[in-house]
């Protein structure tokens, strides 16, 4: 018997429920408002009565209206069709809906049931199987979905049938399986989950092994992001994290990309849904689209669906790293997530920590972050979850919770700067503050040795080293003038630039600057340091500083030119003249 309740307290999107029978935490319930049902999740029981937030507009909603709770929490769809699709935080498809926003009370199927797959068996009559293992597989663009016995199955189970290859929807049952028990249990492509539950179709969980390549320089080299790691962009509105996030989408080495936009503005939202269709994957040449799922949760959405739409993504992700897939999870921005805690931590009135956040927020980004990483599967194979979000503190103040509290939880951090974006230096990523926890792996020390060369990682230090040193001469220079710092300030200086605008800086409209592969990351920052390991006899700064000036024009123009091409060539040769 399912339990039912009624209204008795409304506030906004927080509503009171009066309960007839048990009730539990993260349960589902429909709140009957004339003809129509809204949907809500329980996020407080005291007693018999339950805090649950509506998913939509509560307006009309009355005191004494019915309740019925549904025995289950919220759950993702999961099966072919995911690729090339656009959801809300509920997973409505945005694509099928009538109008620009769906109306109360109804909802949309994420996945297409009449669509037809072509199905390849991979498991045969009498084999046993377990919760992940792989039954049979369907081509979902140019990927392998692999059709896996449910997450949701317990226990050791024998295959009985498997359909045979051929064209199935997915609704067909493609296999019977026979529990230990000796019932039957059918399995056809489409299965749920719950999405505040992480999914553990895995043997177990090692460290990550290697980067992965995103053709960001300031990435790859001096704070490189593992595979299966977790990392975070916050900064000030206007300084390019978005940008920063579609590069890295475009660019990274993975398999899958979902982008989650939690509460973010409209017009960002637009940008995603009218240029993605339109960019082309570098690493296969096909559509990018074709790899990517979107959920969408804009800031003019109800708020309780913007903590729904990352927990979502993160399992849409965690399901096709069970096939074996590198996945990689943008969401933008997770702190309108945690705003929308927040405002549901103060609706129920509950204790308030600093700024009014929840006491438990760092708790929660903790256990949201440690879904990601690399698993190694139960047929021994690997897939990855990559997660990178985006943090948006008020007045670019890092030292706010929520960026403390990612701090604590993520392993790279590329702070960007607002004197970096108004000086127009893009990426603006602070070179100083930011770092990269993975560079002291020793797997990942061994991993970049073996694609770079021996001893890359103190060659990194180094130049982040120069840098810093370079903006202690910088203060010095501001303060003291010109003239009143030796020459060797401005010689150390204009070496920390020489980094900063040849290395450092990317252009991520131009066409060949955008992407930046690791043997070119290479070969231009030993090229730079040669060039700063060398001892230069000034006789006065502006001569230093039109010196250092050419030598930065000659290696930019190096990066806008094709690599090992006639026009990069040149600029080298214009570049050894430079030095001799």
């Amino acid at each position: 018997m399912k339990s039912t309740g009624k209204v008795i307290g409304i506030v906004s999107n927080l509503v009171t429920v009066e309960t007839t029978g048990p009730v539990a935490e993260n349960e589902l319930c429909h709140i009957r408002l004339g003809g129509t049902d809204l949907l809500a999740e329980v996020i407080k029981v005291t007693g018999n009565r339950a805090s649950v937030q509506v998913f939509e507009s509560t307006r009309g909603l009355r005191n004494g209206d019915s309740v019925e709770f549904l025995g289950k929490m919220l759950e993702a769809t999961l099966g072919p069709g995911l690729l090339e699709s656009s959801y809300d935080g509920l997973q409505n498809d945005l694509t099928t809906m009538e109008g620009v926003f769906l109306k109360r009370g109804e909802y949309t199927d994420p996945l297409d049931h009449k669509k037809i797959w072509d199905f390849t068996p991979l498991a045969k009559p009498g084999d046993t199987v377990c919760a992940a293992d792989w039954l049979g597989s369907v081509k979902e663009g140019w990927l392998d979905h692999k059709i896996m016995v449910p997450f949701s199955f317990k226990g050791t189970y024998t295959v009985k049938e498997v359909a045979p290859a051929g064209q199935y929807n997915i609704d067909h049952v493609i296999a019977v399986l026979k529990d230990e028990e000796g019932a039957d249990v059918n399995v056809t492509m489409v299965q749920k989950w719950p999405v505040k539950v992480a999914i553990k179709g895995y043997k177990e969980k090692p460290r990550p092994q290697k980067i992965m390549e995103t053709g960001v320089r300031v990435i790859d080299s001096f704070n490189p992001i593992a595979e299966g790691g977790t990392g975070f962009i916050p900064g000030p509105f206007g300084c390019g994290k978005t940008v920063l996030q579609h590069a890295i989408a475009k660019q990274g080495e993975c398999d899958i990309v979902v982008m989650a936009a939690c509460g973010e503005r409209a017009n960002e939202v637009v940008e995603i849904f009218t240029e993605y269709p339109e960019l082309i994957d570098p690493h296969t040449g096909r559509k990018l689209i074709e790899r990517t799922v979107i959920i969408c949760n804009t800031s003019n959405m109800p708020v309780a669906a913007r903590e729904a739409s990352v927990y979502t993504a993160m399992t849409i992700c965690e399901y096709y790293r069970a096939m074996g897939h590198r996945c990689l999870l943008l969401a933008d921005s997770t702190s309108r997530w945690a705003q929308a805690l927040r405002e549901m931590s103060n609706r129920m009135e509950e204790l308030p920590g600093a700024d009014a956040f929840p006491v438990d927020l760092s708790a929660i980004i903790s256990n949201f972050y440690a879904r990601a990483g690399m698993v190694v599967l139960n047929n021994g194979q690997t897939g990855s979850v990559t997660f990178i979000g985006t943090v948006s503190p008020a007045g670019g103040n890092l030292k706010e919770p929520v960026t403390e509290g990612t701090k604590k939880a993520a392993r790279c951090f590329y702070a960007l700067e607002q004197n970096r974006a108004d000086q127009k230096r893009y990426p603006a990523v602070n070179p100083i503050d930011s770092y990269s926890k993975y560079l002291e792996y020793p797997e990942i020390q061994a991993f970049l040795e073996q694609k770079f060369e021996r001893g890359w990682v103190e060659k990194v230090l180094k130049a982040k080293n120069l840098v810093r040193r370079g903006k202690e001469m910088a203060d010095q220079i501001n303060i003291l003038g010109d003239d009143g710092v030796p020459m060797s300030y401005h010689e150390t200086f204009w070496k920390s630039e020489l980094i900063d605008f040849a290395f450092l800086q990317q252009d991520a409209f131009d066409a060949i600057d955008a992407v930046c592969p690791l043997e070119r990351q290479k070969f231009m920052l030993n090229l730079i340091l040669g060039i700063c390991d060398r001892s230069f006899e000034f006789e006065d700064y502006e001569k230093c500083r039109e010196y250092f000036k050419k030598v930065i024009n000659c290696l930019r123009q190096m990066n806008y030119s094709e690599w090992q091409s006639e026009s990069f060539n040149s600029y080298r040769e214009q570049l050894n003249q430079l030095l001799s």
